[in-house]
């Protein structure tokens, strides 16, 4: 699965590289240790030439999926912590007691809304596994960023990093889908991460793939070293 976002805080739909159900594990690490990896799109290029995944989809709802995740875990997460917040809302970091504050404020038929769209959205990528076990995307925008930088560059626009990091995990993550993140290594230095993303309650195939693409050298999760 490739996330292209038409604006770099969104994807706005999603087109996806699908693993073959004939296809238990990567045909061979060799052919594609050639080259280096500088975007999520090469990322994905990599594995998917591993799995022989050639096949892409469409998830064209992306940026909807990740409005209504937004505002179904901000609304629960208020509500959870609503009576804390009364009583002891000084013990919260300022950032949190501010974002579970305004989640609290949420009106109800924005919740309702979100969960029905949450629904929709389920039974049309439920479609997309017809024919695939996994389907491939980044997991994040870029590599890994330095400890403590608060901004990050996509497609030539600065980003909050705490606020944009998740835009191609949320929109899966808020289906209910079974994920596995892979590293895999920068022309860089740095990591960026790739999400196998399976059927509901079909973890064995997020985890055989990784598996293989562990096995056979694709990943890559030494530590990164660097200079002081």
């Amino acid at each position: 699965m490739v996330f292209r976002p038409t604006r770099p805080a969104s994807a706005r739909r999603i087109c996806c590289r699908a693993v073959s159900k004939a296809c238990a594990a990567p045909r061979s690490a060799v052919i594609l240790r050639h080259g280096a990896i500088t975007t999520p799109r090469a990322a994905v290029a990599r594995v998917a030439g591993a799995l022989a995944a050639h096949e892409e989809l469409i998830f064209p709802e992306a940026e909807l999926a990740r409005s209504a995740a937004f505002i179904i875990s901000a609304a629960e997460g208020g509500n959870q912590y609503l009576p804390a917040l009364r009583s002891q809302a000084e013990r919260f970091e300022p950032n949190s007691r501010e974002r579970l504050l305004a989640g609290a404020m949420i009106p109800s038929a924005w919740y309702l809304q979100a969960q029905r769209f949450r629904r929709h959205a389920q039974q049309a990528f439920k479609a997309l596994f017809a024919h695939a076990d996994v389907l491939i995307a980044p997991a994040t925008p870029c590599s890994a960023t330095l400890i403590g930088a608060q901004n990050m560059e996509i497609n030539g626009q600065p980003l909050p990093i705490r606020a944009s990091m998740g835009m191609l995990t949320q929109p899966i993550s808020f289906l209910g889908l079974p994920v596995v993140t892979v590293p895999l290594r920068t022309a860089s230095g740095q990591p960026i991460g790739l999400q196998l993303i399976a059927a509901p309650f079909n973890e064995q195939a997020c985890l055989r793939v990784a598996r293989a693409l562990e096995e056979t050298g694709v990943t890559d999760a030494r530590p990164v070293e660097i200079a002081a």
